[in-house]
């Protein structure tokens, strides 16, 4: 594990049907999920494609990192790493 990195994954590549909830399920296999949140598009409300999910403990997300990248989930064939704590800001 990288240094410096923490207990947040970034996944990408979601369905806009994939829910909040969906997200906590899928993700709470690998250990207790803090926050799950989906980015939405400021104007239309519509889903982005992308997401977070926050671990208890980093060891917690480098499982589901492993288990969960490359995995289709809804219909999409999703990505999942470590997020960039360094700028957190997303646009």
């Amino acid at each position: 594990m990288a240094n410096g990195v923490g207990s947040q994954v970034f996944i990408s590549r979601l369905s806009s049907y994939t829910t909040i909830e969906r997200l906590k399920s899928l993700f709470s296999v690998f250990g207790a999920v803090s926050e799950a949140r989906l980015v939405r598009d400021p104007k239309t409300h519509r889903p982005k494609g992308f997401g977070f999910v926050t671990f208890q403990s980093p060891v917690e997300a480098e499982k589901a990192i492993r288990a969960m990248n490359g995995r289709i989930v809804d219909g999409r064939l999703i990505f999942v790493e470590f997020a960039n704590t360094r700028g957190r800001g997303v646009h």
